[in-house]
Parts: structure tokens; C-alpha cells; sequence
């Protein structure tokens, strides 16, 4: 018989007999002491009574397993040392992606897993990916990317919290859907892709997005920027539950979106949707032009794009999809100020087709408060005058803010305003246009250089 048949206890299922195999050789080595033989110091023996025999016999004794010491250590609940799991990467749609130590907000499988389609760009192997043929400076290293939460979404897009060679960034990913099966989406979305990322790569502004990184390919796009935790211009607003910030914080925030929107212009480049959402907040609450999805050269700008911007800020000529220019960037830059200035929503009452139709039949725009400063109110209305040539230029609303800047810091108010009685006739427009050289006004202003 060998050992391993030797060595083992069974209980049968219908006796009380415990069965003991014992290997004879080993039998000079085993104590066969009688309960009656143990010194009376000895703890008594556990003993039960059989119920068939009526007679009491012992119970087996437990076998003593001996641990090291080493053992011991591990096992306590104040370690010294600990072996780390094995480092498992997270696979999206075959692509490995690797989360980096301390971010607790990098994805799971399993609670993004109607996600992980829109991360098929990751199935690369982690080499480079082409962005645009005309940015190839602007290629994704996936080995530098980490994919974090998804943060906010529109109707063909996602934005994803995620590190980037060290930095927090935002990564926007844009899929055409399965049923594209004509693939007039396919087409827009990429030329919408291209554009975008063509764009956003040439500007470098202080009060713009910062551009990272870009990839493509269909049916997925992505494209990286910086991530500003603070986040939107709307968000922070909304915080506020319709209270008023100050009249100099809104100075400031609004210099930085015309000081930012000014050098947009002067790239020859129209937002075409300029609102709260796409401004945000620095952690220095600095504000950010962001979101160029539906930008375009206003050499080159499709007049018949569907529903270009968002209605509630879009300029009456856009809604009517007459021509128009740059200048309806100052429209939507006017409905901004107003809302800055109230904590309220354009038209909060109306539904958005609502609001498009009381501005282009009615010519309505949103009451200004009654004890709004003077050079305020006229900023504000001539920013969002009907006639695009009496709006005023980026340039020439940098110079009205910084004068309310100048004043507010020297009585808090904006009463030092130099001629505060306007001309209702040639309104704020004559007015700037004393504050500068005329001839900025003809084209877009020269580039600015920034490091």
C-alpha cells in the first residue's frame, strides 16, 4: 500500500467508526497512551458516546500544522512588506491601455463597457497614428495616452478625462454611427474632424485651448487638448443660481474671451458658436475659447451647413442663412455679456426654434437691467445690433473693456468712462473707433506673436 493511501482519514457515511490506516514502520513513533494512563495534570481528552455502542470512545485529534515565522508575518494584518498584484492592463477593443499610478478615475471594462466602442482608435498597438496629412507633426503616441472617465457627450461625440505624456488633457472622440449606411455622416464628420484639427494646430493663444494631439481613423476620430479641471464658463454660472458675479470679475472674464476671440479673428477664423459651454475656466479663472467643432476660414465658410451653432446665440443672419461674417461672433459675444451680467439664460423661456424665431421676426433680444451702468448697456446692444457692419470689431471691444477696466479700478464703477453721453445715431461703434486706427477695421487684425 502506498503513502498517500496511508496517510488519510475517513468517516464512513452510515458508521461512527473512524477508520485509521497506519503505516506499520511508522508505528514505534506513534503514542499509544490510554486515557486512564495520562497524568491527572494533563487537560482531560475530548470524549463522545456512541450511539449505537453506548460506549465512549476518543475523538481524533486535529492535525497541528507549524508556521513559519515568515508566514506568520505575512498573513498579520500590519505588514511589513507585500508582494503587488500583478500589473493587469485593461484591454478596450484589443487595444492594451495602461492606467497610470494615482488616478483613480482611469476607465474599468466593465462600468465603460458601452463605451468601448468609441475607443476603437486604440487598437493600434500603441504605435503612432496618422492625424491629417497636411499635421503630421499633431500624431497620437498611444504609449503616452491614458483614457480616463467620460466627462460630457454631444449628438456624435465624447469627451474623455486622460493624461498625455504626463499632462491632464481632454480627449474628444468622434464615431459615426452603425447606420450610417449612405455615409453622408461619414463624410461630414470627417471633414468636420479635419477642419477642426487643421485649425486648432495653428492657434496659440493665452485665452484659446491649447491643441495636443490628434488621430484618425474612421469610423473613430480623436482629438487631445489641455483639461481645465475648473470647467465651464456654464458650469460656473450655474453654481452661482442665477446671482450676479461682479461687476469686475465680469470685466475680466469678458476681456479674456474678445482678447482670445480678437486673435481668432485675426487668423481669418470664425467660431460660429460662441457660448458659456465652449469658454472655460483656468485654475487662475482665466477663461478659454475652446471648442472650434463648427469653426471655419471665413474665406471658406459653408453658408448651407446644417444648424451651424446653437440658436439661442446664433446672429439673425445665420439663422436666416444669409451671408455673413466674422461679425456674428460679436452677436453671440453680446448675448454673452448680458448673461454674464444678469446670471440668467437667453430666452430661458423659450424653447431654442422658439428664441430663433422672436429674433429673426421680431428682432427681440433679452431685457437689460434697468440699473445696468450706461457704457454697459450701449457695449451690449451694439455688440448685438441687427445690422452686422454697426457691430463692433474684437479689437474695438478690447479697447471699451480695458477703459471699464481702467475706471473700475479707479472708483469701482464705470461713471470714468470717457463720454459717457452716446450717440444714439452713430452709437458705441463711432465711438471705438476713436480709441484706434481706423484701417484695423477693414480686414483681420495683424497676427499677434506669442510664445
Amino acid at each position: 500500500m502506498g503513502e498517500d493511501t496511508s496517510s488519510w482519514i475517513r468517516r464512513t457515511k452510515f458508521s461512527h467508526t473512524v477508520c485509521h490506516r497506519l503505516d506499520p514502520s511508522r508505528l514505534g513513533t506513534i503514542p499509544l497512551t490510554s486515557i486512564q494512563s495520562k497524568p491527572k495534570t494533563s487537560p482531560p481528552a475530548q470524549v463522545q458516546i456512541n450511539p449505537i455502542t453506548n460506549k465512549q470512545r476518543s475523538l481524533s485529534p486535529l492535525p497541528q500544522t507549524l508556521l513559519s515565522e515568515a508566514f506568520k508575518e505575512a498573513r498579520h494584518e500590519q505588514k511589513r512588506f507585500s508582494t503587488p498584484n500583478p500589473r493587469r492592463e485593461k484591454s478596450i477593443m484589443g487595444k492594451l491601455l495602461r492606467s497610470p499610478p494615482g488616478s483613480p478615475n482611469m476607465q474599468t471594462k466593465s462600468k465603460n463597457h458601452k463605451d468601448s466602442a468609441w475607443t476603437k482608435f486604440l487598437d493600434n498597438g500603441g504605435g503612432k497614428i496618422s492625424a491629417v496629412e497636411t499635421a503630421e507633426e499633431w500624431n497620437v503616441d498611444m504609449s503616452q495616452l491614458f483614457l480616463g472617465l467620460k466627462f460630457a457627450h454631444g449628438a456624435h461625440s465624447r469627451l474623455y478625462h486622460g493624461v498625455y505624456k504626463e499632462e491632464a488633457v481632454a480627449v474628444k472622440i468622434i464615431m459615426v454611427p452603425e447606420d450610417d449606411e449612405s455615409g453622408t455622416l461619414s463624410t461630414r464628420l470627417e471633414k468636420q474632424f479635419i477642419r477642426e484639427v487643421t485649425l486648432l494646430s495653428r492657434l496659440h493663444h493665452p485665452n484659446v485651448i491649447k491643441f495636443s494631439a490628434a488621430c484618425r481613423k474612421p469610423p473613430v476620430f480623436c482629438i487631445i487638448t489641455e483639461y481645465l479641471a475648473e470647467g465651464s464658463l456654464r458650469a460656473y454660472l450655474h453654481k452661482l443660481e442665477h446671482q450676479t458675479i461682479s461687476l469686475q470679475k465680469l470685466v475680466g472674464f469678458a476681456l479674456d474671451i474678445a482678447r482670445g476671440m480678437e486673435y481668432i479673428h485675426s487668423q481669418g477664423v470664425i467660431h460660429r458658436d460662441l457660448k458659456p459651454e465652449n469658454v472655460l475656466l483656468s485654475g487662475d479663472h482665466h477663461l478659454k475659447i475652446a471648442d472650434f467643432g463648427i469653426a471655419c476660414e471665413e474665406a471658406s465658410c459653408d453658408l448651407l451647413a446644417d444648424d451651424p451653432g446653437t440658436y439661442r446665440w446664433m446672429a439673425p443672419e445665420m439663422i436666416k442663412r444669409k451671408s455673413y461674417g466674422r461679425k456674428v461672433d460679436v452677436y453671440s459675444f453680446g448675448l454673452m455679456l448680458w448673461e454674464m451680467l444678469t446670471g440668467t439664460t437667453p430666452y430661458e423661456d423659450m424653447n431654442p426654434i422658439q428664441a430663433a424665431f422672436a429674433v429673426v421676426n421680431k428682432n427681440s433680444r433679452p431685457v437689460i437691467p434697468s440699473d445696468c451702468a450706461p457704457a454697459m448697456r450701449a457695449l451690449i446692444e451694439q455688440c448685438w445690433c441687427l445690422q452686422p457692419d454697426k457691430r463692433p470689431e474684437f479689437w474695438q471691444i478690447v479697447k471699451v473693456l480695458e477703459q471699464f477696466e481702467s475706471s473700475l479700478a479707479r472708483d469701482g464703477t464705470l461713471n470714468m468712462v470717457p463720454n459717457p453721453c452716446w450717440d444714439h445715431k452713430k452709437g458705441l461703434l463711432h465711438w471705438v473707433h476713436k480709441l484706434g486706427p481706423l484701417h484695423q477695421n477693414s480686414g483681420p487684425v495683424p497676427k499677434p506673436k506669442f510664445t
